[in-house]
């Protein structure tokens, strides 16, 4: 007799597919959301048809999330969550892009990684530079008064 369960042949296979089960659902729900709002308004599934823009998306996708980060939570036009909307954007794209519909209109490539790349060296210095300094971090749960 041995301590091991016998394992179903269909594990083997499955375990070696996209692992679907890991994107959250909640991200699902949300992304829906974003997508019912331009569904109603521009028809669903209308990049699929007309293809889209990727610096459009893109700037769109930044400005809710530049939103949802300063502390706004909802866009004030649909009364949806900024990153429902922000989620839609991403989808879109993604969608578009494997339908052979996305107009890729981005950036020449320019020195991006090079340049993070070597900024990155000037966390650390700056850290150890400032290491016995204690200031105070403000985010959205501050009050007025610094707490």
């Amino acid at each position: 007799m041995t301590d091991t369960k016998p394992t179903n042949p269909k594990d083997a296979i499955g375990s070696g597919k996209l692992p679907i089960h890991l994107w959250p659902t909640t991200a699902t729900a949300m992304g829906s959301l974003g997508l019912l709002d331009g569904m109603l308004k521009y028809g669903r599934s209308n990049w699929r048809a007309s293809g889209v823009r990727a610096s459009i998306y893109f700037d769109a996708a930044n400005r809710h999330l530049n939103a949802w980060f300063e502390g706004e939570d909802c866009d004030p036009d649909s009364g949806l969550p900024h990153l429902a909307h922000a989620l839609a954007c991403l989808a879109i794209v993604v969608d578009a892009q494997a339908a052979g519909k996305l107009n890729d209109d981005r950036m020449h490539p320019g020195g991006y990684r090079a340049l993070l790349t070597d900024l990155t060296g000037h966390v650390s210095r700056l850290k150890d530079l400032h290491a016995g300094k204690s200031p105070q971090h403000y985010t959205i749960s501050s009050t007025a008064e610094g707490k």
